[in-house]
């Protein structure tokens, strides 16, 4: 838990869970969900691993743009692109992440060191660490 709670983002999930809807308190998210057709949905919704996703890019765009900046650089036209997977484990389900993550005109290596403090410091990634595989790819 937190030292000090700056933030605290409430949603509400009606209907059918996933064949449902969401809504955020401040109502910036009113959205239908389906299954993806993957799953044998119709897909005329968005659905959890996709807002995951969002959450999970923003937030360690964020967290590199921090670490970046604390040592002096810039990142321009950088992008961090989440890819959530959903899949079965045992008679449960599970997660796996892919972060791709791209620097245009900076070093490889550079941009690695920074991807690297940003995983420790970015939220989402503290709070997978250990529990879903996440793998971190520097375009």
């Amino acid at each position: 838990m937190p030292d000090t709670i700056l933030y605290t983002a409430e949603a509400v999930s009606s209907g059918d869970g996933r064949n449902g809807h969401v809504t955020s308190s401040d109502g910036r998210i009113d959205l239908d969900l389906a299954f993806p057709p993957e799953m044998g949905g119709t897909g005329a919704g968005s659905n959890p691993e996709q807002l995951f996703a969002a959450g999970y890019a923003a937030c360690f765009h964020s967290a590199l743009r921090l670490i970046a900046h604390r040592q002096h650089s810039e990142l321009r036209d950088s992008t961090v692109t989440a890819q959530v997977s959903l899949g079965p484990e045992g008679e449960a389900f599970g997660l796996a992440v892919t972060l791709v993550i791209h620097v245009p005109g900076m070093e490889r290596e550079k941009v690695r060191g920074f991807v690297d403090a940003a995983d420790q410091v970015c939220p989402y990634s503290r709070a997978t660490r250990g529990n879903i595989s996440v793998e971190l790819r520097v375009l």
